[in-house]
């Protein structure tokens, strides 16, 4: 039975089942849900994408509310991973390969591993042999194993935009032995811009989709081609300066605030730590940036972070200061200096669209 003979209410109650039981912390009820569904007639591949995705988007948007803690999202990520693992298994399940080799592994560095076991199993379902090499594989080791046995394509996952210079060079080193690059994962943007921008074979926003392109076939990538070849601003040096004074960057941010932003002198330690985390995740979404020399993956990252303050009881309003001091540091870098000031004017926006006063530092 497909998602599209699959009557609405149906999968709709199928979901909240999932849902309730992957909150509730309930492994055993998370894996009959899914289980049952199958020996109820409905196809594996609609239980992965229509049931078991979704509800997992549900809870990373309920973290980002600030409606499920960090220990509540990884617990219910922990029970989807297994309760995959057990449709895997299921006797109705399984398939024997006769299509080609693919490889799905995430980029050095990324942790978020659902969506590329997601593209792996519908791979599996339709006929291919997948080798999933899982969460953070170092380039290196994935160019060994590519040596080593081979594949039609890669599928390299990523969804976290600091990833996309190590995504890049993956792209790169898989290419330059022979084997085409499919990209996917929200890193690469909802319309997969960046990974046109670092040359990849294809981009597909979901694992339907991108099963479906890898049937297609994805020719092999001609020789020659470089990296700065797609990035040639890359050559101002400024993101390489940038990323190198990190360090300093977040010092300096640090030792302002309390003067520029009063109510940080009341912080506790841990609220200190928390500080110090977000501005180093503000200069390493600034340094993505200038590698891709994309505005909007800056600005994007900065609006995200003001809602997820919000939602947290932490003033938007404090990530005004940030902004002062890494345009004071950075004055002297002409693209740096162009995408702070972009995003001091998405953040009053943000400020204004709040309710609150984009002048007041509390």
């Amino acid at each position: 039975m497909s998602t599209h003979t699959l009557a609405a209410p149906r999968l709709r109650g199928l979901q909240d089942r999932f849902w309730a039981a992957v909150t509730g912390r309930d492994e055993h009820a998370a894996a009959s849900v899914i289980l049952t569904a199958l020996d109820d007639g409905i196809d594996a591949e609609t239980a992965l994408l229509d049931v078991i995705a979704p509800v997992q988007t549900r809870v990373g948007n309920e973290w980002a509310a600030n409606r499920l803690s960090v220990a509540q999202e990884h617990a219910a990520s922990a029970i989807a991973e297994r309760v995959i693992a057990a449709l895997a298994h299921h006797p109705a399940v399984r398939t024997t390969p006769r299509l080609g080799r693919v490889t799905v592994a995430c980029v050095d560095q990324e942790w978020h591993v659902l969506p590329a076991r997601l593209l792996a199993e519908v791979l599996t379902l339709r006929g291919w042999q997948v080798d999933f090499l899982g969460a953070q594989v170092p380039t290196p080791h994935l160019i060994g194993h590519l040596h080593t046995n081979g594949a039609d394509v890669v599928a390299l996952s990523s969804s976290i935009p600091t990833r996309l210079p190590t995504a890049h060079a993956a792209i790169t080193a898989c290419q330059a032995v022979g084997v085409p690059v499919l990209a996917g994962g929200s890193a690469f943007g909802a319309d997969g811009r960046h990974a046109r921008r670092l040359g990849a074979d294809a981009w597909e926003p979901d694992a339907r989709s991108a099963a479906r392109r890898i049937g297609d076939g994805i020719a092999v990538p001609s020789a020659g081609r470089q990296q700065i070849d797609d990035l040639p601003h890359l050559g101002d040096q400024e993101y390489t300066l940038v990323v190198r004074s990190r360090p300093q960057l977040v010092r300096e941010v640090l030792a302002q605030l309390e003067t520029r932003f009063p109510a940080a002198a009341a912080y506790t330690e841990q609220q200190r730590e928390h500080t110090a985390q977000d501005i180093a995740h503000i200069v390493d979404h600034l340094g993505v940036a200038l590698y891709m020399d994309d505005d909007r993956l800056f600005t994007d990252f900065l609006a995200w972070t003001a809602g997820i303050l919000e939602a947290r009881r932490v003033p938007a309003v404090s990530l005004k200061p940030v902004l002062d001091v890494l345009g004071t540091e950075l004055k002297d870098f002409p693209r740096s200096t162009r995408m702070l000031g972009r995003a001091r004017t998405v953040l009053d926006a943000f400020l204004t669209t709040a309710g609150h006063d984009p002048g007041a530092l509390g």
